[in-house]
């Protein structure tokens, strides 16, 4: 079953043709849009430049039967209108993101407030991530004071991305936890 924001074999058919009526300079077009996009935000620093230019370019195929046939002017431009708004987006998100508070795990841990029904819960919780977010939420709180930052750093270089990628990630994941851990503690109560 198609999703109603996926992008089918037809439409996309349809950008390269609005791109240009040969398949060739269309293909070659689309690449260079592409390619630019991707420019644009790893130049506004963002560091999910290619996912963002292939949203761009999707909402561009889902908007295209209403603009197709009342749009003048390069289709360049209407790409560059929406990566703008999708670059404000992107920014939103990441300040929400910015100012989520951190949960260290080590506080469940060693803290005589903490209950055992949170620690429980946090536990479960830490079973319900996958895999490879348990381990890196669990190494991301490895350590304390400068060895901290040390950690991070060879961390975010082991996985081969930024410090600040590292930090969104990790904030990600730590989000799913406070939700998991609010709730069990409530079903616990």
């Amino acid at each position: 079953m198609i999703k109603e924001n996926e992008v089918t074999q037809k439409s996309f058919d349809s950008l390269l043709y609005w791109l240009d009526p040969s398949r060739d300079i269309a293909g070659q077009k689309y690449e260079k849009i592409r390619q630019r996009l991707i420019r644009i935000y790893i130049g506004r620093g963002c560091f999910e430049a290619e996912e963002l230019a292939d949203e761009v370019i999707n909402r561009v195929v889902q908007k295209l039967p209403e603009i197709v046939n009342m749009y003048v002017g390069e289709p360049i431009r209407y790409f560059y209108g929406v990566a703008e708004k999708t670059h404000l987006e992107w920014l939103r998100k990441q300040k929400k993101l910015k100012n989520l508070q951190p949960l260290d795990i080590n506080d469940y841990n060693n803290s005589d407030s903490a209950s055992d029904c949170e620690f429980e819960c946090l536990e479960k919780c830490l079973r319900t991530l996958p895999k490879e977010q348990r381990e890196l939420i669990i190494e991301y709180y490895q350590e304390e004071k400068s060895a901290k930052i040390l950690y991070r750093q060879t961390l975010a270089a082991k996985l081969k991305i930024s410090i600040n990628a590292l930090q969104i990630k990790t904030s990600r994941i730590r989000v799913k936890l406070e939700v998991c851990i609010k709730n069990c503690v409530a079903q616990n109560n």
